[in-house]
């Protein structure tokens, strides 16, 4: 470890999923291998997740003791996790948050999640599918390009796609067609929850078709993108084929691309997806915060357990247009000196991420300590991170190290990389 024990650098773990990146192509293998160098890269392996946290299912390692950050965590657990947190969150050894990178070769499943009521019942109920009783909030921030899917589409724009796409319209029938197309109210602080309500008949009517029946509505579906394209317009025409490429004739061609908010990202940009809305990621690299769960109630583009009563039954149904879903980073006042920061702080309590970046710029930022423990990680660059006014403390990082940062302790970034910017991701849990 570090000569304090208050800043030390950690090794995250790779994980292999079949959505990832394969080899070298991986940002997750690229910087697992820059974290790890006896670590060596299967080109022929997808590399989808790097985690960085205390998770039993693949631990962070303090590379000189070799100890699980979990257990560094437990041998003192007011210096590492703080008073307030352990309070707040009743835990001795573990972090609130899990972090992580992910490289999306592939549609990840769509998804939800519980809040901590409907995670409670449900792991109570259903213990081998909903392995805990928490809520598992999620966040997503670009570190290249990024597409997902998030939330429900306007209902102007799902009820066009029902007039104007007969296998829609036919899978969801005339009469539910006719009842959303007449009922919803187009300005929605009129009637909320009527919309609402026509939203969930024509979600649960699809959801509620077999997987054999669905198959060839999907198949015309598909036909159809390139025998009438302009039905669809070009960028959901290429998303529907180029979906079933990865999943042929599946529910997901309905659920996600025809009723879902189809969100793309530039680097630095966020969303944050809230218990019960429905998601998915779809290509790119991302860093993603969550609080520490293994919840998911599925709905398409997957081969495992999909909930459907339980899914259908749970959602917000919520309809905002994809750019209210992105999260709008604010900036971070305890920051001060070189480089600009922003601070990704979604309504939860578990976590959010603060962004600091050095534009071609050599310098010295100072953060001051925060009330809880945080996980650092350099994405570009290379510079230098220390306790403020302790050199003995220095360790020199660059792109994919990752650090362990104690509660109330003051640190300073400083870049010497002025071809790269030195840019760095912390997540960070306060009581």
């Amino acid at each position: 470890m570090s000569s304090n024990d208050k800043l030390f650098r950690i090794v995250g773990g790779a994980q292999n999923y079949d959505w990832g990146k394969l080899g070298s192509n991986s940002t997750v293998a690229k910087f697992a291998k820059l974290n790890d160098p006896s670590l060596t890269i299967d080109e022929s392996k997808p590399y989808a997740e790097l985690w960085m946290g205390t998770h039993p299912s693949v631990p962070t390692i303090e590379p000189t003791s070799k100890k699980s950050l979990r257990s560094l965590i437990s041998e003192d657990p007011s210096k590492l996790l703080g008073d307030e947190i352990i309070k707040k969150f009743n835990s001795k050894e573990e972090l609130p948050f899990l972090f992580k990178v992910l490289s999306i070769e592939k549609v990840l499943s769509i998804q939800a999640h519980p809040d901590k009521a409907l995670g409670a019942q449900l792991h109570k109920l259903d213990p081998k599918h909903y392995p805990d009783n928490n809520h598992k909030p999620e966040m997503a921030i670009a570190i290249t390009d990024f597409e997902g899917f998030c939330g429900f589409k306007p209902l102007n724009e799902i009820d066009y796609l029902l007039q104007n796409i007969p296998e829609f319209r036919s899978l969801i029938g005339e009469d539910i067609v006719s009842q959303f197309h007449d009922g919803i109210i187009l300005n929605p602080s009129d009637d909320v929850a009527t919309n609402k309500k026509l939203l969930q008949k024509v979600f649960s009517k699809l959801m509620n078709t077999s997987d054999d029946d669905i198959i060839p509505f999907a198949s015309g579906l598909v036909k159809r993108t390139i025998s009438e394209p302009k039905l669809f317009g070009d960028s959901l025409c290429e998303l529907i084929q180029r979906l079933n490429k990865q999943f042929e004739n599946d529910i997901g061609l309905f659920c996600g691309c025809l009723m879902l908010n189809h969100c793309h990202l530039k680097s630095g940009e966020a969303m944050f997806l809230q218990a019960k809305d429905p998601h998915a990621y779809i290509s790119g690299d991302i860093m993603e915060c969550m609080a520490a769960s293994d919840n998911v109630i599925r709905a398409g583009f997957t081969p495992k357990f999909k909930d459907v009563e339980v899914l259908v039954n749970n959602l917000t149904y919520s309809y905002n247009p994809v750019e209210e879903q992105k999260l709008k980073p604010d900036s971070f006042v305890r920051a001060s000196g070189s480089g600009t920061f922003n601070l990704y702080d979604p309504p939860i309590d578990e976590f959010s991420v603060l962004q600091s970046k050095f534009d071609n710029v050599s310098g010295t930022a100072t953060i001051k300590g925060l009330n809880g423990p945080s996980i650092l990680i350099v994405s570009d660059g290379e510079g230098k991170i220390r306790l403020k006014g302790d050199e003995s403390s220095t360790l020199s990082c660059s792109e994919g190290g990752i650090y362990f940062i104690a509660p109330y302790v003051d640190i300073e970034l400083i870049s010497e990389d002025v071809e790269t910017p030195f840019t760095s991701y912390r997540a960070y849990c306060e009581a």
